[in-house]
């Protein structure tokens, strides 16, 4: 089973649109190819902005509701506690200061990262797959 860091633009993806993003965790699930895993705060900042998430979303509040613990159940929350002696090494290849803790989290559980941002992409240090390698990684896994 691949493990994987989950980037809260792939969440906040899933939540807006239930597209491409939504697919990873649904198959994913059925499939049991991957193991998501999370900074802890994910979810209290998706939780802060759920009313926004609301109005920009294409589904009603109770679908999105329904997404959401779908999503929330998917992943393991990891404490910073847990990672923060890696933020150090972290530093020398996150691409901006904000994803930190992302590659700190991935280098502590030794795993990839779940982005579609491309900067994660310019080091050679964590492997980084995004949500169009994912899906052709589950499309490979079903009979």
């Amino acid at each position: 089973m691949l493990v994987l860091v989950v980037d809260a633009n792939r969440v906040f993806s899933t939540l807006l649109s239930k597209g491409g993003a939504f697919d990873v965790f649904l198959a994913s699930k059925l499939l049991k190819r991957f193991e998501f895993i999370a900074l802890e705060y994910l979810f209290q900042e998706i939780g802060m902005h759920f009313d926004e998430l609301v109005e920009r979303s294409k589904l009603s509040s109770e679908e999105l509701t329904k997404v959401f613990r779908f999503v929330k159940e998917e992943i393991e929350f990891i404490p910073f506690e847990e990672f923060k002696e890696y933020a150090g090494e972290a530093e020398e290849i996150a691409p901006h200061v904000k994803d930190l803790q992302y590659f700190a989290l991935a280098l502590a559980s030794e795993c990839g990262i779940w982005s579609d941002d491309k900067a994660f992409k310019k080091q050679s240090r964590v492997k980084v797959y995004s949500t169009e390698e994912l899906l052709k990684l589950l499309s490979k896994a079903t009979p």
